[in-house]
């Protein structure tokens, strides 16, 4: 059996290290190992100019194990990614020579800010193709800001914001880093041109802000990336954090405690970020340096395809049982949806694709196990409400009750006209997968429309098709649900 190819990358922050090994060079990455340790490389470097000496000693213990499981997975390239902390720091240089004389044959590549923008910019990319806005990258030693546009960035710049450097810069006063943060970006003047766009935030310390958020609402997905909320939501958040006391922010539900000390330099950031009044809403992304890293990989043919439909795509290859049918449910189902947006038309697509995933399943627990599947894949080219669409649509081609327990948390996400789509989308692959038995041959010889108060199934028996019980039965719901009367017309 062939083995795809891996590669690793080390992306050494000035608060933590992070190991991620990568198989494959596919669209979507594919992380086999991820592994992080908190460093604080950066720690003092504000007032002494140097990395932290202990840091330094754990950084030595770590890499030489993320060294050692990189060379066991037989990854190639292994490259270490170091950022501002490094760069800035005055034994910087001494530093990375003592790390590459412990990681033979590793490339030890410290970012200049632009680069480490560029990487950034590419990372949401990867999993936010249309991303149109401002980008915000925070780590330890410094925030990137890069303004995203038409698949690309046109403008960059970094700023000694990162949480433990604006802390030491504030003395570890709050209302004094917030002055220091509006000096700062001052000096940004492209800030004040994202009318109506979006702020896309990356870093773990936007992260954490993210999950506080979604314990306060008990929202249905915990899942980061590409978590959206409105900006005067997210300006509320900021002042909250930013304005609570240690031991108010210890009792914060999802509040995570190694990010105590950071959130609230990180929250002062993101307020002041959002005060220009044009900013639409803020979009949080799991994918970013890394991520950026990986794609830069990936062949230009590969980069160019739908994260989205390139990850369903996969799902057929992998767990479907022909991948030539998904194209044809396509184009059979179009006729339900004649006036389909373009987004619409992308989703009925994934999920045509995703449609047989579960083939392989027990049969009892098919629809639960499609619906988990899908609602909580690792692809990052899907937003929240794409992922609740496709899981509720293939849990219903699976037959679930569509009053089930485990689907309130994807109908949570949806508003009606989306739920009612997934709906009939779904009963509609049910019906499709009954008649063909999965294949497209027998596909073939069945064609549904809508014609004016009635949905009309037309069979040809000649295929191997025919108007059975079951298949009548499916037929009434879907014409139900489309508010229409069911009819089959039979051939020879």
């Amino acid at each position: 059996m062939d083995t795809l190819p891996r590669c690793a990358v080390v992306d050494l922050g000035s608060n933590s290290v992070r190991l991620v090994v990568y198989e494959g060079l596919g669209r979507n990455p594919v992380a086999i190992f991820n592994e992080k340790a908190v460093l604080r490389l950066g720690r003092g470097l504000q007032s002494t100019g140097r990395l932290n000496a202990e840091g330094m000693q754990l950084a030595f213990t770590v890499l030489h194990r993320y060294h050692a499981v990189a060379r066991a997975m037989r990854a190639d390239p292994i490259e270490v990614l170091a950022t501002a902390a490094v760069r800035d720091a005055s034994n910087g240089p001494e530093f990375v020579a003592t790390l590459g004389q412990r990681m033979p044959g590793v490339a030890i590549r410290v970012l200049s800010g632009p680069e480490e923008a560029d990487f950034s910019a590419l990372g949401v990319l990867c999993g936010i193709p249309d991303a149109d806005g401002i980008l915000a990258d925070i780590g330890g030693g410094s925030l990137e800001l890069v303004r995203i546009a038409a698949g690309g960035h046109v403008g960059a710049r970094t700023l000694g914001l990162g949480v433990i450097r604006l802390s030491e810069r504030a003395g570890g006063d709050v209302e004094r880093a917030r002055a220091i943060v509006d000096a700062d970006l001052a000096a940004v003047p492209w800030l004040a041109e994202a009318e109506g766009r979006d702020l896309y935030l990356v870093g773990g310390a936007w992260r954490a802000l993210a999950r506080v958020h979604m314990a306060q609402l008990a929202y249905p997905l915990q899942m980061v990336h590409q978590y959206a909320i409105g900006r005067e939501e997210a300006r509320a958040l900021a002042a909250m954090i930013a304005g609570a006391g240690r031991r108010a922010l210890e009792r914060m539900p999802g509040m995570p405690r190694r990010r105590i000390e950071d959130l609230p330099f990180a929250a002062i950031v993101l307020r002041r970020l959002l005060r220009p009044a044009t900013l639409r809403r803020v979009v949080f992304s799991a994918s970013g340096l890394r991520e950026g890293w990986y794609l830069r990989r990936v062949p230009d043919a590969v980069r160019a395809e739908d994260p989205l439909l390139a990850a369903a795509r996969h799902y057929a290859h992998f767990l479907g049982r022909d991948a030539s049918l998904p194209p044809a449910l396509i184009d059979w189902t179009a006729p339900l949806f004649a006036h389909e947006t373009a987004e619409a038309a992308r989703l009925r697509a994934a999920a045509c694709w995703m449609s047989d995933l579960g083939s392989h399943d027990h049969p009892e627990f098919r629809a639960e196990q499609a619906f988990l599947r899908v609602f909580r894949q690792p692809g990052i080219g899907l937003d929240h409400h794409a992922r609740a669409f496709l899981a509720l649509a293939v849990a219903l081609r699976y037959e679930a009750d569509p009053d089930v327990g485990f689907l309130r948390p994807a109908r949570a996400l949806l508003d009606v006209a989306g739920a009612h789509r997934a709906e009939v989308l779904g009963m509609a692959l049910r019906l499709a997968y009954t008649l063909s038995a999965g294949t497209p041959d027998l596909l073939a010889g069945a064609s549904l429309h809508p014609e004016g108060t009635r949905l009309v199934l037309r069979l040809q028996a000649s295929h191997g098709v025919f108007g059975g019980e079951s298949i009548l039965r499916r037929l009434d719901r879907l014409a139900q649900a489309m508010g229409l009367e069911a009819a089959s017309v039979s051939a020879g």
